[in-house]
């Protein structure tokens, strides 16, 4: 059986008050329209069609060729943007999933459980529902004796009776394609919106003699449609609780899930110990039996088994085995650790590579540098990389040991084993096994400082009279 999918993308979001378009924003990390496509993806849809309208180039621009895309130039409810999709699918054999862009929260076990009834019972269409103890806004399911749905009955539209109802459509559905697009070609606007309803579909299916099953989630996040912050909101705290549980269930300890918050896409491996106000974004890899946190803020990184990072930030950079970093670090995109580093407290890195066991422990800078093995960085030392136009490199070879207050004036290579004297300034290259010294001279001056404190003082009381 080929599957298809129908994303329903097209609507403008006016209630989200917001210039980004509704289905872009974010839930932990991914824009909504991005969950909805992986999720299809993920339930063996071989082809994805996304209704675009409002806002259309920016959804293809994230999407890119993960789908096929069709414009919705007025939007005249559902069951038209439906029909959009009419000239790519109308001609296929087969089961069409319909979802909406904004509903992020639905996963693929229950896709792939829908298609199941769906092809088992022989129906035309299996609709996605649930029951909510307040149904109030969503439109409402009615069943026949026999089970079936009978019709979906939207809330504007709804007799008292039917208002009662508690089952909801949550606006996910099954159709055998040919079926959907010829049903859709009945569908009028006779309605109170003055719209083409999808859900008129069912009941053209039932005039006609064809089953349509209803498939209830237990999961009620699933029915979440978001259309202002509030749900947005919502539906974040859902997608986080479910990302956090996933990693619990394998193998990984979260102190505090309330106050960790781990992106859609992270990898951890088991044994890993986050503690509480980690961030964890993007495409984040780490690895097993790693300490990160308390506060820690890791985006697009990789870390590797044993790495700890503590009260720091870590953007698009690696971090080795073993290696350590913080407290009140920041990793800068393109730092690279070796194995068993560490990074110290108020350190800043940024395009800089150490190899296995370099150290720089405090209040330092390393930039644009290439530094080898088992290098010792003192407290304060840095790599002066920018003249204002240009980055320069700096490259450290193996076991070199550079001093406190050292700058390193780039381009310069300090060699293997060499030595460079705390306080010193660095404009020459240093070669392997040699010690540099580049500072002025000491002059003591015998009793001056008691002649600098009478000035100052003799000014002062000038000053006063």
């Amino acid at each position: 059986m080929k599957v298809m999918a129908i994303v329903l993308a097209a609507g403008q979001g006016k209630r989200m008050k917001s210039k980004l378009y509704k289905v872009l924003h974010p839930v932990c990390g991914k824009p909504m329209v991005g969950h909805v496509v992986d999720v299809v993806k993920a339930a063996s849809c071989e082809r994805t069609v996304v209704i675009v309208g409002h806002g259309a180039e920016t959804v293809k621009s994230y999407l890119g060729d993960a789908a096929e895309y069709v414009l919705q130039e007025q939007q005249l409810g559902t069951g038209h943007a439906v029909r959009q999709a009419e000239a790519l699918l109308g001609g296929e054999e087969g089961t069409t999933i319909v979802i909406c862009g904004d509903t992020p929260l639905v996963k693929a076990s229950t896709i792939e459980a829908m298609l199941e009834l769906h092809a088992s019972s022989g129906a035309a269409a299996t609709v996605l529902t649930a029951s909510f103890d307040d149904p109030t806004g969503y439109g409402r399911v009615i069943r026949a004796e026999d089970g079936a749905v009978q019709r979906i009955v939207e809330q504007k539209d709804c007799s008292p009776a039917e208002a009662a109802v508690k089952e909801i459509n949550t606006g996910t559905y099954c159709f055998d394609n040919r079926k959907l697009f010829d049903a859709l070609s009945k569908v009028t606007s006779n309605n109170a919106q003055g719209e083409y309803y999808l859900t008129d579909v069912i009941g053209i299916f039932r005039e006609a003699g064809q089953s349509v099953q209803g498939y209830c989630t237990t999961d009620l996040a699933e029915a979440i449609g978001v259309n202002d912050r509030v749900a947005l909101a919502e539906a974040e705290g859902y997608m986080r609780s479910r990302i956090n549980r996933e990693h619990l269930i394998g193998g990984v300890t979260i102190i505090d899930p309330a106050s960790t918050y781990i992106e859609a896409g992270v990898q951890i491996g088991a044994d890993t110990i986050l503690y509480p106000g980690t961030m964890l974004r993007g495409n984040t890899v780490i690895g097993e039996d790693c300490v990160i946190g308390p506060q820690a803020d890791i985006t697009n990184s990789v870390l590797g088994n044993g790495a700890a990072v503590k009260y720091s930030v870590v953007a698009d950079s690696v971090v080795g085995d073993e290696s350590t970093v913080g407290p009140y670090a920041n990793l800068r995109p393109g730092s690279k650790l070796g194995r068993g580093c560490k990074i110290g407290d108020f350190v800043e890195l940024k395009n800089a590579t150490l190899d296995d066991g370099s150290k720089v422990s405090h209040l330092s800078y390393v930039g644009d540098a290439k530094v080898g093995k088992d290098v010792n960085i003192g407290c304060g030392a840095i790599t002066v990389n920018y003249d204002g136009f240009n980055k320069a490199v700096t490259e450290i070879a193996d076991n070199a040991f550079v001093g406190s207050n050292v700058n390193l004036i780039a381009p310069v290579k300090i060699g293997e084993g060499a030595y460079v004297v705390a306080g010193s300034t660095i404009t020459h290259d240093v070669p392997a096994g040699d010690l540099s010294i580049a500072r002025a001279r000491q002059e003591n001056k015998p009793g001056y400082a008691e002649k600098i404190r009478s000035r100052a003082k003799a000014k002062k009381e000038r000053s006063q009279k």
